[in-house]
Parts: C-alpha cells; structure tokens; sequence
C-alpha cells in the first residue's frame, strides 16, 4: 500500500508577494498562451515563472526555460519571497468552486507520497503522452522541486481519515485565499497525534492517480537519475516522494468532467457517406440542438455535431455488432465499455482512419466551445461524451488498465503554488 507522509512546504511570504491570489497559477497543462501572458502579468511574483517560463529565441542546452525557472527559484529562497516552514506539516486544504451555479467544496490533503513503480500500491487509469514527459523531466532536474501536486484518490469507507481531518480544521488555517470565484482555505497540520493517524490509516490504502499522470512518471525517472547518481543511497532522500493532494472517493466536491473531440481532415466524399458507416455500429437519434442537456446519461452512448445541420445526433450501440472484434485483445471489459474507446476504436480508428496521435483530433472540456468549432469551419466534427464517474476510473484502473489519454479531466485543477515542495 502507500506510504503518505507529511513534508516541510515551502510557501510564499505575504509580506513580501502581497495577495497570494495574486501569485497562484493553473498547472502547466491546462496554460493557454494567451494565459500566460496574464499570469505573468498579475505579479513579479506568480508561481508561472516557475512552472512555464516562455522560450526565447536564444535558448539552447544549457540556457532555457528550465534553467531560468531554477534560477528564480533559488533567487526567491535566498530572498525570502519563499520560505521552508519550520515543521512537516500535512497541508489540508479545502479547495471551494463554483460548479452549475452551485458553490462546492473539495476537501484534500497534500502530502508527500513515497515513488513505487505502477501497481505497488499506487494505479494510473489514463495513458500518457512521451513528450510531457521529457518537458517535466528538464523542469524538475533544473529546479529539483514539487510546484504543484498531484490528485489522487483514495477510500475512507469508516471516515476515519475524515475525522482526523475534521478535527485539524478546527485550529487557524495557515492560507486564505480568494481568487476569481474560487476560495482556497489551507490547514497546516503539525500535531504529532494527527499526523500519525493520518499516516497509519492511509498506509492501508491504495492510491489512484487522477491528475498528474505524465507528472508521476516523470517523477519515477528523475528517481532513478538520482539514485545512480549519488554515492550512497537510504531510500529516504527527497526525490524519492512526491507531492500529492489526496482526495477521498466520495467526496461531494469530486467533479470529473469529459474531454470531448473535435475533428478535422475528412475528405468530403467520406463525410458525405459517414451516417450510413455510422449505422452500421450505432442506432442514431437525431435532435434539434436547442435541447437543454446533452446527456444522454448512459457511458456507452455520445453525440455527434457537425453530422446534421442545426441538430445532435446521438449515438447508441447496437447489440447486434460484434463491437469486440475491433478492440485491442489485452483491454478489459472495463475499457471495452467505455464510450471513449468505442469512438476511438470503431470511428476514429475503423470508419476514419486517424492514427492514434493525429494532430486532427484536438480535445475540449465544453460543449459550447465544441459547438462554436464546427459553426465557424475549425473543425468538422465534435462528438460530445458523457463524464467518467470516480467508480468507473477505480474499476479500470483496478483491472490494470488504462482510459485512452484525455479521457478525463477533474475539475477544478489544484493551484500551482500554493505549496512547494523541495526535491533536494
């Protein structure tokens, strides 16, 4: 199982950054370029300086965003812009957004988690792509930190994680911050009694990464650099953990949202004979677009935009196909089930023919923006899918198996920045 232990953050000091709404960013990933720009632009301070510096065109192997993120990174240490608490502390942190008009309210806990290769303990559901990697790889050798954590999952059936919790929250919190509709309300928790309860009770527990997946492997090589680097090794060296906010199962505050795909490059002769391919696999029900909700609340069925004009056509698996036989033999019934490899496998793959990393399959959280795609001519087609629930995450990845990549997306993202965590 996974040993979860507290670690001595590394935070911003407000009498020196100000508003620490001010210095918070996305993780790298979800950073549009525009985006950054902005963030650049909040604070001399924001945690983008650190997490994705822009390139220049006289970067090369040894001056680079990489090497100018360690180097502020040291420069803010030494200044005191960011300081090394006093104690290990596990950093609660109760994460409030809005989400259909409602405010929720995550509760996690971030903690240092010790690196295990895939299945000791700690379990991927999505596959990953080489080159995040490499990119996260270069930042962490150069700045040898943590800047912002993983989400994982995890269960507390007895609540008694959440109990321990519940009693942490009670003391001053270390962080309030109140950021464009989000707050961030942090506890760090120091008392010995609470940390090793929290230990010893999420040590009988399996971890699912939800979040973070490209970063956990990056983490796993950097360990190895490290280890055949140094002269002595306990297995108790920094880079030997990484930081992660862990969240339980059932948390009412859990929202996982789908990545729908927009398509491109059909010929028009194929586009003009797609919905009779479709009905070969599907049973097609067509809708004007002015209908309130696309889902179609069950996981194997999606729609389609772009297919009909001014309207949505869903997509309903027929049970009289063989949907198998055009599925990879080593996946899972779990994975043979879900929507996203029934799109990937029998229509993106089987009826268009796209290779697996096509550039002209982009990936969209919303609907709408999906929408606006195919009316201005970006792109053909959209098919929307319904959300992955947290069950269905912990089943395939239980089956040692994984979602194609962008299959999920939990929403919202953990802040860069909020805590740092050193790996040196």
């Amino acid at each position: 199982m996974a040993e979860v232990y507290p670690l001595r953050g590394i935070r911003y000091n407000e009498d020196i950054v100000g508003d620490l709404a001010s210095i918070i960013c996305p993780p790298y990933d979800i950073i549009a370029p525009e985006e950054q720009k902005l963030y650049y632009e909040r604070s001399d301070y924001n945690a983008i300086r650190l997490e994705l510096q822009p390139e220049q065109p006289e970067d090369n192997a040894t001056n680079n965003k990489y090497s100018r993120a360690g180097i502020i990174l040291r420069q803010w240490l030494k200044q005191g812009v960011l300081e090394v608490d006093e104690h290990p502390a596990f950093y609660l942190h109760d994460h409030y957004f809005v989400y259909l008009g409602e405010e929720r309210k995550r509760r996690g806990l971030i903690a240092c988690v010790r690196l295990e290769p895939w299945g000791n303990g700690i379990y991927p559901h999505e596959e990953t792509y080489p080159k995040a990697k490499n990119d996260r790889l270069q930042l962490m050798r150069a700045c040898q930190a943590n800047f912002s954590p993983l989400l994982s999952l995890y269960q507390d059936p007895e609540r008694k994680v959440a109990s321990i919790l519940a009693e942490a929250s009670q003391a001053k919190p270390a962080i309030e911050i109140a950021d464009s509709g989000e707050r961030h309300i942090v506890w760090a928790i120091t008392h010995p009694k609470f940390q090793q309860g929290i230990s010893q009770r999420l040590s009988s527990q399996a971890l699912y990464i939800a979040d973070g997946h490209h970063r956990y492997e990056t983490a796993l090589d950097y360990q190895k650099e490290r280890t055949s680097a140094a002269a002595t090794f306990s297995g108790k060296e920094a880079f030997n953990y990484m930081m992660m906010t862990l969240v339980e199962f059932s948390d009412p505050g859990l929202v996982v949202l789908p990545l729908h795909r927009l398509v491109r490059g059909i010929s028009p002769s194929v586009l003009a004979g797609l919905k009779n391919r479709l009905e070969e696999f599907f049973i097609l029900e067509s809708v004007p677009l002015g209908r309130d909700s696309i889902d179609s609340s069950e996981p194997s069925h999606f729609g389609v935009l772009g297919l009909e004009s001014g309207r949505l056509v869903f997509l309903k698996q027929r049970q009289d196909i063989p949907f198998e036989t055009m599925m990879p033999g080593n996946r899972s019934q779990a994975y043979r089930s879900l929507a996203i490899s029934l799109l990937n496998h029998v229509i993106l793959d089987n009826i268009l023919a796209f290779a697996p990393d096509s550039e002209d399959v982009a990936h969209t959280v919303n609907a709408i923006e999906a929408y606006q795609q195919i009316r201005e001519g970006k792109y053909q087609l959209a098919f929307l899918l319904n959300p992955t629930q947290p069950e269905t995450v912990k089943a395939i990845a239980d089956a040692k198996d994984r979602m194609p990549r962008k299959s999920t997306y939990f929403y919202p993202k953990p802040p860069t920045g909020l805590i740092i965590n050193s790996l040196d």
